[in-house]
Parts: C-alpha cells; sequence; structure tokens
C-alpha cells in the first residue's frame, strides 16, 4: 500500500541463552504445568498437542502511540509463561502481532500531519525499545498486518464460499448465526455487544452481531485491492490470518488482555473454526486481569494513564516488572507509588544477598518451578525467591546461585549488584565521585566540620556513605 513502509516480518530462533536456562531433554515435562484455560473456566493440566514443538500466540500492539503499563502487563505474561514453557520443553514458537492499519491508526496519523507508515514504524521501534528495556525477550515471529493481507482475503474468500460470511454494501461481513458455538469462549449471548468494543451496528448486516472481515476504504483511507473493492481488513480477521500463516490450523495457546476475550477472542475463534473446521485453533485460552492505577481505572480523563515510559522515569525497570508480577496475573493489580517503592526495597534486599559473596552457578530451584507451574503463580515464586535471599544473607552460597537463576525465570537480578546501588551512570556520578575525594581529603586533614558537611550534602542527594578499611564506598538510597 502506498505510504507504507517495506517492512519485514520479524524472525527470530527460542532465545534460550538469554533465559539463563535449558530445557529438560525427557518427557513428561517435569513439573507438570497447569494453567486456567478461559474457555473451560477452569485450571487444567496443559497438555501439548506436540510436545516437541509448543505452539503460541498473543494479540500485540495496535502501534500509534507509547505503550502503557496495561499494555506491559500481558506482556510481562506471556514472557514469564514462555520463559517457563522453554524451560520444560524443547522447542517453543512465540508469535506476537503488530496491528499496524486501523482506524486509529489513520485518525492519529492525520491529527499529526504525518505519514501512517511514519507513525507505524516509529511507534513500532518504541514498542520494541521499551519492552527491552523491561527485559521482556522479543518473540520467535513477529508478523505485521500489512503484510499480511493476501492471507486475509483467501479466509473472507473461503468463509464467503462456505456460507460463513456475506457481502453487503461493499462490506464482508461474518454471520454469526452460522456458528453454533459462538459464545463458548467468553459465555456470553452472541446479541451482546460490550460497550467500547470494536463492533459496528449498521443497516446492512443481516443481524446485529454479525462482524466486519472487510470494508470499504475512501481515498484518505489505507485501501488494498481486492473481489469486493479496495478496502481495509476489519481487526478480528487479522490475528486469525497470522496464527493460521505460521503456526497452522491448530496450536496450544492463545493470550492476550481480558478485555480482549469479548468480542475480539470470540470472533477470532469463530472465523478460524469456520475457516477451517478440521483444525483446533487454540486448545488454551490465557486472558490476564487488567489493572488499577491508585485504586481507579486508568484513563487519560483522571490523569493517571501511565505509559512506560513515565514509570521508568521515576524508578528502575526491575522495580516496575517486580510490581507487576508481584500480583497473579489473574488478579486485579492495583499499581500504586507505594508499590513501586516497596518493588525497589525488596530488589535491595535480593542485591544484597548476590553481593554479600561469590554467586555459584545453580539450577532453577525446585520450588520456584513448582510455583510458576502451578498457573504462573508469580506471587508464591517471589515469596520462594525471599526465602533464598534470608538463606543467602545467612552466609549460603549456594542459595544466592538459586536465588539467580530463580529470579531469572522471572526476568529478575539482571543487573550487576554494584551498578544497583549506584544507579545508572551518568554525569551525576562524576560529580559524587569528586565530593567524596573532598570528604576524604577534609578527613585526611582532620577538618572534621567539612567532613561531615559533605556527608550530609550527599546524605540529601539520596547518596548513602559505607566508610570501611579499604576506603568509602557508596550507593543511591
Amino acid at each position: 500500500m502506498k505510504g507504507f513502509l517495506a517492512q519485514r516480518d520479524i524472525a527470530s530462533k527460542p532465545l534460550l541463552a538469554h533465559l539463563g536456562c535449558m530445557p529438560h531433554s525427557h518427557f513428561p515435562p517435569h513439573p507438570v504445568l497447569s494453567l486456567h484455560d478461559s474457555q473451560s473456566r477452569a485450571t487444567v493440566p496443559f497438555t501439548p498437542i506436540d510436545p516437541a514443538h509448543v505452539k503460541v500466540y498473543y494479540c500485540g500492539p495496535t502501534v500509534y502511540d507509547l505503550a502503557h503499563i496495561g499494555n506491559l502487563r500481558a506482556m510481562l505474561t506471556a514472557d514469564v509463561l514462555v520463559r517457563l514453557l522453554r524451560h520444560i520443553y524443547p522447542r517453543v514458537t512465540f508469535v506476537r502481532n503488530i496491528t499496524d492499519v486501523d482506524d486509529k491508526i489513520t485518525a492519529r496519523a492525520r491529527a499529526n500531519g504525518e505519514d501512517i507508515g511514519s507513525l507505524t514504524q516509529r511507534t513500532t521501534e518504541e514498542f520494541h525499545q521499551d519492552l527491552a528495556s523491561m527485559n521482556v525477550l522479543p518473540p520467535d515471529i513477529e508478523p505485521r498486518a500489512t503484510h499480511n493481507i493476501g492471507e486475509m482475503q483467501t479466509m473472507i474468500a473461503r468463509l464467503i464460499e462456505n456460507g460463513h460470511a456475506y457481502e453487503a454494501e461493499g462490506h464482508v461481513l461474518f454471520s454469526v448465526g452460522s456458528f453454533p458455538s459462538y459464545g463458548a469462549l467468553s459465555g456470553r449471548n452472541p446479541e451482546e455487544l460490550e460497550a467500547g468494543a470494536r463492533v459496528e451496528v449498521a443497516p446492512y448486516k443481516k443481524a446485529p452481531g454479525d462482524f466486519v472481515l472487510w470494508k470499504p476504504s475512501d481515498a484518505d483511507q489505507p485501501g488494498w485491492d481486492s473481489p469486493w473493492g479496495r478496502g481495509r481488513p476489519g481487526w478480528h480477521i487479522e490475528c486469525s490470518a497470522m496464527s493460521h500463516r505460521y503456526l497452522g490450523d491448530s496450536f496450544d495457546i492463545h493470550g492476550g488482555g481480558s478485555d480482549l476475550l469479548f468480542p475480539h477472542h470470540e470472533n477470532e475463534r469463530a472465523q478460524s473454526l469456520c475457516c477451517f473446521p478440521h483444525g483446533k485453533f487454540a486448545n488454551y485460552w490465557v486472558h490476564n486481569a487488567m489493572l488499577l492505577v491508585e485504586g481507579e481505572k486508568m484513563s487519560k480523563s483522571l490523569g493517571n494513564f501511565l505509559t512506560i515510559r513515565d514509570v521508568l522515569a521515576q524508578a528502575p525497570a526491575e522495580a516496575l516488572r517486580l510490581l507487576l508480577l508481584g500480583a497473579h496475573y489473574r488478579s486485579t493489580l492495583n499499581y500504586t507509588q507505594a508499590g513501586l517503592q516497596e518493588a525497589r526495597k525488596t530488589l535491595d534486599r535480593f542485591y544484597r544477598a548476590l553481593a554479600a559473596g561469590p554467586v555459584p552457578q545453580a539450577d532453577v530451584p525446585e520450588s520456584v518451578l513448582q510455583a510458576l507451574a502451578d498457573d504462573l503463580n508469580t506471587p508464591k515464586a517471589i515469596a520462594e525467591l525471599h526465602a533464598l535471599a534470608a538463606q543467602a544473607l545467612a552466609g549460603d552460597r549456594q542459595a544466592a546461585g538459586g536465588l539467580k537463576a530463580g529470579a531469572g525465570m522471572l526476568g529478575l537480578l539482571q543487573g550487576d549488584p554494584e551498578q544497583w546501588f549506584k544507579g545508572d551512570a551518568s554525569d551525576e556520578d562524576a560529580a559524587i565521585e569528586a565530593l567524596i575525594n573532598k570528604r576524604l581529603a577534609a578527613r585526611k586533614a582532620r577538618d572534621f566540620a567539612k567532613a561531615d558537611a559533605l556527608r550530609d550534602q550527599l546524605q540529601a542527594q539520596g547518596i548513602v556513605l559505607e566508610d570501611t578499611k579499604d576506603g568509602t564506598s557508596w550507593r543511591r538510597a
């Protein structure tokens, strides 16, 4: 499409080397993984379609703005899940898409006076940067909607052919009434429509719940030639086409935020099963709950809308990561400033445990694995890390190795302890070192009043000094 930058779908090999762990070589996997399946509404043992190759699909961002901490929660849930799967199974393919054609994107580009391709390229790069700063591992394959228009059109044509879709006034719509099990995933009545969902009620529909697969584009909207005229895809068809292209008729796990359960995932399931009736589409559905900010729903109108970058301007990335993992992914999380500070203090304790002596190589402790295998129970896993930190602080260096390995499964404790306590290196460090050297000179000259004044000055900046026989070290409070 004119105006879109030529971009390739991103694919890479599983990044086992980044995990600090290797998969088990025996079957069945140990420990036994259980997940809460949204469709069965129960926590059930996870049985892969092919134990030699587990396949996972997660809905990615619509790229028109910076990612916020609600987006991040879904990405962290996927990250911990995939890390665990890669520890247990020999091969995992993780696909997470980019939606780069959407009416919100068109509206934002128009408001910015910006080319659509430039907007989506820039915001995709910002999304990658933000997730990398949070130590979220990249997917194996990251398809973009605009690179899969042909696959979408093929699916739409097939749905029309088999009686599950119809043309109306330049649109192609999925006929919800043609699929008897519509609503089985979300438990909703087919006639229910959720406020704010991407569902249009229009006179050309045969039934109110029928949803758009293809819609016409005017001269100012992105569009592609098709058998139904120049147009663009509906939102729901994108993920069905991309998951089928890269994972096939059947794959193991489909995930995303609970806000996607209806109508997006319900519609994905319907159109995929109708298009490929001999497949299973997704065997398990994993949905994370939403979050609050200081007890209220996050929204720009309330002034509590936080991007990842907003929070990282206040605290280290690992503190935000620990805070979000401190609640079970299926429970509502309340993000607070106090909670962020508490997470930082917890990491201070963990890093002190690592800094207390040598840290030997160690396997991921069974207690941490068992916690994560129990439906990704990250609060229990973090409690196990606290126990290991206590042992490490008491002198057990093997426990320190277990602490580092166990934290690695959560994407934590990836930094150098000394650097953690000093914070990010910057020009400010040189100024701090200069004040420390002035204080040492004052002490050597027995000008203790000046030395104390310099210590007070550093303390006012949040710098804690520690004097030992080997000299003075410092860290940020």
